[in-house]
């Protein structure tokens, strides 16, 4: 049995964990973003005409931007406008987007819209066309609404936000990076959803130095997130930090942290990568044991790769053990084949060719390895 053809697979399994989850989705960004804007267009509309002071203490209480350095504008509609942006409002509430669109369009044109009416009129054709999932042209409003300048701080910059993920979404990466920056720059946001979104942005970028710089310290300030976790760790894997996303996978789990497949995975595959081979076996029996992990076809190839390499270092007996674990979870008889070949080298005749046989019963491709056995 040749010891050395079995190393390539450890690289190869590496290469395949897949740990990229490095940005919130575009759509459930939207959708959140859209329901976001939802209620503050109706809350806004409810509020069309007040007393500006009232109106003025009602925002500045909920501040989204309270250390925003633009100069919130009055935001108050003209009321020879009020009717028509009232009727966007109900027909938006309705979800009759295209007749939203063609209203806010038609609103934009009057000669008496000022900045409030048009901002507001292209935000709601913004949500309006996300709604029907034209992306390109919600973008295009959400734009327009940012660059009329004429809503309060908190829908202001909730639009420039939408713009920032619409253009994710649609992978003009670049696009979305001068969003975020400029959206940063004024709101001087702190929030970790939103330094985690520019990351997301900077990762999908191919700059994963500067990706997994932000996630680290978003996961040094905020320890127990454990979705900026997992992005830290994906962005550190990609910038071929290996090492570095390991640190942060062992205190995890130490900690607690790692409950699902994926992520128990990443930690021992890391370990194998940096062969260190007796701590990626503690951490997959551990996860079976709790049920975290679960027998099949994956974990059998895993366990191979632990049993070819305790073959490699001469640990016989510890060999023949992992390849006894992967055997039957396996989805065909290369693992029972390599069990029988190591109890041969170890003198176990009468169990190799047992191993032989399940090898043969579950199928492989050089069955005449498993006959060869059987007839010594």
């Amino acid at each position: 049995m040749n010891k050395s053809i079995r190393r390539p697979l450890v690289a190869a399994l590496c290469g395949a964990l897949g740990l990229m989850v490095l940005a919130p989705s575009a759509s459930a960004q939207q959708q959140s973003g859209t329901t976001s804007m939802r209620e503050q267009r109706a809350k806004r509309m409810a509020e069309l005409g007040k007393n500006k002071d009232a109106e003025q203490k009602t925002e500045e209480a909920a501040a989204l931007y309270p250390n925003a350095t633009r100069v919130q504008p009055e935001a108050k509609a003209n009321p020879k406008i009020v009717k028509q942006l009232q009727e966007m409002q109900e027909l938006f509430e309705k979800q009759e987007n295209d007749k939203v669109i063609a209203k806010a369009e038609a609103i934009v044109a009057m000669p008496s819209a000022g900045a409030y009416e048009k901002s507001f009129a292209y935000s709601l054709a913004g949500n309006a066309a996300a709604d029907k999932d034209d992306q390109a042209a919600a973008a295009g409003y959400f734009a327009k609404s940012v660059e009329a300048n004429g809503l309060d701080n908190n829908s202001h910059f909730s639009t420039m936000y939408n713009l920032a993920v619409i253009q994710f979404g649609e992978e003009k990466y670049a696009e979305s990076l001068a969003t975020m920056d400029r959206f940063l720059a004024e709101t001087k946001s702190s929030k970790p959803e939103h330094a985690s979104f520019r990351a997301g942005i900077l990762a999908n970028m191919g700059r994963h130095d500067e990706a997994a710089a932000t996630y680290k310290k978003l996961v040094a300030d905020n320890p127990g997130d454990k979705r900026l976790l997992m992005n830290a760790v994906a962005a550190l894997q990609n910038a071929d930090k290996f090492a570095e996303g390991n640190v942060l996978l062992e205190d995890a789990y130490k900690r607690g942290m790692l409950t699902e497949p994926r992520e128990l995975r990443a930690l021992y595959v890391g370990y194998m990568n940096a062969s260190r081979w007796d701590d990626a076996q503690k951490v997959m029996d551990d996860g079976t044991a709790k049920g975290i992990l679960q027998a099949g076809p994956e974990l059998a190839k895993d366990y191979m790769v632990l049993a070819q390499n305790a073959y490699v270092d001469d640990k016989i007996t510890q060999a023949i053990a992992l390849y006894g674990k992967a055997a039957p979870m396996a989805a065909d008889g290369e693992a029972y084949l390599n069990l029988a070949k190591v109890l041969e080298y170890a003198g176990k005749k009468a169990e190799a060719k047992a191993a032989a046989q399940k090898a043969i019963d579950k199928g492989v491709k050089k069955p005449e390895e498993a006959k060869a056995i059987l007839s010594r």
